[in-house]
């Protein structure tokens, strides 16, 4: 494991867009584990899949992660934090590869808001975005990650069809196509300041009645790396909810994505509660539906005590449920 750290720390290569890795030790396995991509030498063109875990602290304080790694006998092979643009001035290069060093891939979810806010904010309207409002913030971030040189995934603007972020169309002003413009142009700033490390997740929130269709939104394969789904087994924990197996939260959406591109997929965000039904068993039905699924290739849970308890321990027997399908999730 040690060796394995200190390699992926040194790996300098996934190209953008999903393109293939260009060095070829044994690093580049854990960098394609959640960039998406295979050494170029390899004859194989299916990625290796990877679980991840998005952690309160990361990426400054990992003591979660250590904790979580210690209960599950294993380490995730990515690790995902929150940055809003309010908030996150800079791109925390010694936190990535703080999280670099445990073996995982750094993954930010890049969010342009203030999130004390709410969603109404015209100065992170989208078309503000793609008119060059922030351009020294997102070229400062580029220039931060190039110098920074392993790999890093960016999550931007995720669940972008629902109707809770300043980004999703239809609210803050943003109209049909602004999301896919802001996307590309903020692509376009990492492309012109020459950042080689980057791969880029576009993530969406499982299609639900009402959500903005995926087909106005998808910014092309030349911007994407890979593609992935946010979803919750949200019980009843809403008035509009009810338990919900993992195949009924994630297959219709999954089944979706299939139409607008080949790129690989993930389960990019997702978690359940205690409450309502049994988590342990609904764990290991999620894994038996991936098993089903070979096209998806990662996925990353919201280890969070939040809105409910969504954590991996939050029961003995939903930690064993997990670490079991863990093991054989490859």
């Amino acid at each position: 494991m040690r060796t394995l750290s200190q390699r992926a720390c040194a790996a300098l290569a996934v190209l953008l867009a999903g393109l293939a890795v260009v060095t070829l030790d044994t690093s580049q396995a854990t960098a394609a584990r959640a960039h998406g991509t295979t050494p170029k030498a390899t004859t194989s063109t299916v990625p290796p899949r990877f679980v991840g875990v998005a952690v309160p602290g990361a990426p400054t304080d990992l003591s979660t992660l250590t904790d979580l790694t210690a209960e599950l006998g294993q380490a995730p092979g990515q690790v995902t934090w929150y940055a809003a643009w309010a908030a996150v001035p800079d791109f925390d290069s010694t936190g990535a590869a703080r999280i670099a060093a445990t073996g995982a891939v750094p993954e930010v979810t890049w969010e342009p808001w203030d999130p004390a806010a709410g969603v109404t904010q015209p100065a992170y309207s989208l078309d503000r975005i793609t008119a060059g409002a922030y351009d020294s913030y997102i070229s400062r971030w580029a220039r931060e990650i190039r110098s920074y040189g392993s790999p890093v995934v960016i999550r931007f603007a995720h669940e972008m069809n629902g109707n809770w972020y300043p980004w999703a169309e239809g609210v803050n002003g943003n109209g049909p196509g602004d999301f896919v413009a802001a996307w590309r142009h903020v692509v376009g700033v990492f492309r012109s300041a020459k950042v080689t490390n980057v791969s880029w997740t576009w993530a969406a929130n499982v299609p639900y009645a009402g959500s903005t269709p995926l087909t106005g939104l998808y910014p092309g394969d030349s911007y994407v790396t890979r593609v992935g789904l946010d979803g919750y087994n949200w019980s009843t924990l809403q008035r509009w909810s009810s338990w919900q197996s993992f195949a009924d939260v994630f297959g219709p959406g999954l089944a979706e994505l299939k139409t607008l591109t080949t790129k690989p997929e993930y389960i990019s965000e997702t978690a359940s509660p205690e409450v309502g039904g049994d988590k342990a068993a609904w764990i290991s039905d999620m894994w038996s539906t991936l098993a089903a699924h070979p096209e998806v290739r990662g996925i990353t849970w919201f280890d969070y005590d939040k809105e409910t308890d969504w954590r991996i321990d939050s029961s003995d027997t939903a930690l064993a449920a997990f670490a079991t399908g863990m093991r054989t999730f490859s």
